[in-house]
């Protein structure tokens, strides 16, 4: 019906700098213009209204705001103490600490910049203190917040949930296991590199009464992921619903219980969330669009035979899309890149024998690192700014980091029971 040219232009009009939100709105029309067909642009903004007329959708807002509620609220304090108890003993432990604080994190906020924030100004200056290098500290917490869009909850799994009809609750459980892998996989690497870094402090083991203490402390907000995640695979309330409820709890805990902060604060999130979620959630709308272009144009279907043409393996298919996703999201945020090229690269995948699930949550992982990677590395501007590390140090002492989580991935593409065991054990697939 129109030109897969429109791609082109949608390339064409990031590289001279147009905002996404433009180039996902602008490229499709110009392409209905050249074919003659402009009647067509009501049915494509049609579908872009139609996009966000979805109650899973206002997950997304709720799952920001419980986010942003838990990160004002003084939680993240208490979250850096329980891990500093548990693992600062350890050769690289403040690393350790590092990486464990942005896994627990993401359970709690799903947020890669904001977690990068809270961290960052915490333990980075805590780092260099005990004589870590600077531009070490940073890349490490710039590898370890992308863990935030992992751990579920998960905005962008939703994303790919509402984009190709999958479960949420299988996303979600799916992206356990690979998020534990890359804790793990940072820790390691982590502990290898202090041969590099002799002149590092070792800190004391931290005593059992202050473990505990520390635990008690944390207990509450540990609960958070529990009550989210067990809600959902327990079948008590709907994603959309399970957001809702993490925002009470998180209010209800900073406000009350806590006191470490109080309603007008609150308030005050709330006006903050309203703008960033609706730049998100426009984007989503304009990304539906063009979702909808793509399936006009064909595209889809010629990249399945496209691929068809190169191997029938699952494997090698997977391995190639891999490499694509990881150039898309170094230039790319992974929310409209999920948007865009799940309906392009997922059918093809899909006709190789590559279950749904699997595919999202190795996407949802691939993209995740473009984060962390330049030249558009949201989390490395971020960790540059508070430790005050120029990019390019930071660039170069993140790389061991990188090639552990794309190692992480490729595992997680060749054994798909890494992703589907656990959905597929809880009845979710």
């Amino acid at each position: 019906m129109i030109s897969p040219l429109f791609l082109l232009y949608f390339l064409i009009f990031l590289a001279i700098g147009a905002p996404v939100l433009f180039a996902l709105g602008l490229s499709p029309m110009i392409a209905f213009f050249e074919a003659d067909k402009s009647k067509f642009i009501g049915v494509l903004y049609g579908r872009t209204y139609s996009g966000l007329d979805n109650f899973l959708l206002l997950a997304l807002p709720f799952f920001m705001l419980a986010g942003e509620c838990m990160s004002s609220g003084g939680i993240t304090t208490r979250i850096i103490n329980f891990a500093q108890t548990c693992v600062r003993h350890m050769k690289g432990g403040l690393g350790h600490v590092v990486i464990l604080t942005a896994t627990i994190f993401g359970a709690l906020t799903g947020s890669s910049v904001a977690a990068t924030s809270a961290i960052g100004n915490m333990l980075i200056p805590e780092m260099v203190k005990y004589k870590y290098n600077k531009s070490y500290a940073a890349a490490l917490t710039a590898a370890s917040t992308v863990l935030g869009t992992i751990i579920p909850p998960s905005g962008i799994m939703l994303i790919y949930a509402f984009t190709m009809k999958t479960s949420v609750a299988a996303m979600f459980m799916g992206g356990i296991v690979p998020g534990l892998l890359m804790c793990v996989g940072l820790m390691i690497v982590n502990r290898i590199q202090m041969r590099k870094y002799p002149e590092v402090e070792m800190i004391a083991r931290a005593p059992l009464k202050d473990r505990w203490q520390s635990f008690k402390l944390a207990f509450l907000p540990l609960l958070t992921p529990v009550i989210i995640l067990g809600g959902i695979y327990g079948g008590i309330f709907t994603p959309t619903e399970a957001a809702a409820i993490a925002v009470l709890f998180s209010i209800v805990l900073s406000v009350f219980i806590m006191r470490t902060t109080n309603l007008k604060s609150t308030y005050a999130l709330f006006a903050k969330v309203s703008v960033n979620a609706a730049a998100v959630l426009i984007i989503v709308a304009a990304a539906t669009g063009f979702a909808s272009a793509i399936s006009f144009s064909g595209v889809e279907k010629v990249v399945t035979q496209f691929f068809n043409g190169i191997s029938s393996d699952p494997i090698v298919l997977f391995l190639i899309v891999n490499l694509l996703l990881f150039i898309i999201g170094m230039f790319l945020d992974a929310g409209p890149a999920i948007l865009i090229f799940a309906p392009i690269f997922g059918p093809a995948l899909i006709a190789a024998g590559v279950d749904p699930v699997h595919f999202g949550v190795v996407m949802c992982v691939n993209l995740s690192i473009g984060l962390a990677t330049p030249p558009m590395g949201l989390v490395l501007f971020v960790a540059a700014g508070i430790s005050g590390e120029p990019i390019q140090k930071i660039t170069k002492a993140i790389l061991p980091f990188l090639l552990s989580h794309v190692l992480i991935i490729i595992l997680i593409s060749i054994f798909p029971a890494l992703i589907i065991g656990l959905p597929q054990l809880a009845g979710l697939m």
